[in-house]
């Protein structure tokens, strides 16, 4: 049992230590930050935000740091995987599961430090800005991550998962737009229309090739210690079926949209 939980320690340095909690601590302030700033700018361009309830008000400006994560953390990602060399196949002697960066451990820091933003924000308010679903997520997620980055190892498969946050803006705009009124207009339709595109594409067609690389890497996979590796086969399957289940609300919800357009002309 305790050779199973056991794992190698990428923190193994006191700069490494300072690295990890000055990335967690920089993505709270983040969050705290974009969320004041949210607010303030709201107020200002937004006339209907001095009408929304205080609970709406919680919501919305909540939602614009998950806004700014995902941006942030998708664009990282997406560097890290396709740009920036550190996971192509020839480019470095060592497993693909075991390479990491300055950048990719900033970066799961900073993911760390939203999700705890964002989870206290989800149990102090609880179940206003969600439900037991959201605190699924948000606990495998931090999990997930938390591993890779003390570990060293499988932060390729972490990178993959959080680009799938690219879908977060569309979520929140339609959220937005919701609330504001605007059900009927064609930026309701439109995002509507862009946000079922990117479930599609980032996940549940990433997820397909996410089990696919794991797949043809499962040789090197089975080398990761074995609380990651067991962790790396069950969390991903669990997070597929709920964005499986969300996908089915998604199209309902667009098949729906667009009926009621066709009629209204």
């Amino acid at each position: 049992m305790a050779a199973a939980l056991s794992f190698p320690c990428a923190l193994d340095t006191a700069t490494k230590q300072f690295h990890l909690l000055s990335s967690v601590l920089s993505g709270i302030i983040a969050c705290g930050i974009v969320y004041k700033l949210t607010a303030f700018v709201s107020r200002l361009y937004f006339k209907g935000y001095g009408k929304l309830t205080d609970a709406q008000k919680v919501e919305w400006n909540n939602r614009g740091f998950s806004t700014f994560h995902a941006l942030f953390v998708a664009s990282a990602s997406l560097y890290l995987l396709l740009l920036s060399g550190l996971f192509y196949e020839d480019s470095r002697d060592e497993l693909v599961v075991n390479r990491t960066s300055t950048l990719s451990n900033s970066t799961l820091g900073i993911s760390i430090g939203y999700f705890l933003s964002d989870l206290a924000m989800i149990l102090f308010h609880f179940p206003a800005l969600g439900g037991m679903e959201y605190l699924l997520h948000h606990g495998l997620s931090m999990f997930s991550i938390i591993l890779a980055l003390l570990s060293g190892q499988a932060q390729i498969y972490i990178l993959m998962v959080l680009f799938s946050e690219i879908t977060t803006p569309f979520v929140n705009l339609r959220w937005y737009l919701d609330v504001a009124g605007q059900k009927s207009s064609k930026l309701y339709i439109w995002n509507g229309v862009l946000l079922f595109m990117g479930w599609l594409v980032a996940r549940i067609l990433l997820f397909i090739f996410f089990f696919s690389h794991m797949f043809i890497h499962f040789d090197q996979v089975k080398q990761i210690f074995p609380l990651g590796f067991y962790s790396i086969l069950v969390i991903p399957g669990t997070l597929a079926v709920m964005n499986v289940l969300w996908f089915w609300k998604i199209v309902k919800g667009l098949m729906k949209t667009l009926s009621k357009a066709r009629h209204g002309q």
